[in-house]
């Protein structure tokens, strides 16, 4: 079972981390662009390209059994 959670974040990670990347229009990246970006103004971009790899790094770590 947590080969699937391993999966689900690797895919998170990576919609945020193309979503930063590309300053996506996307509706659901919209929406939580401006949620963060009353904190991160103008790096919101950086803050969800650094969160997607992070997220993604755990994902890995989650599905190798490190977690």
């Amino acid at each position: 079972m947590h080969i699937i959670w391993a999966l689900l974040m690797i895919l998170i990670g990576l919609f945020m981390l193309v979503c930063g990347l590309r300053k996506s229009n996307f509706i659901i990246y919209r929406f939580l662009v401006s949620k963060s970006s009353m904190l991160w103004g103008d790096n919101v971009h950086k803050f969800y390209v650094a969160s997607g790899i992070l997220i993604i790094i755990m994902g890995i770590l989650m599905g190798i059994g490190v977690f």
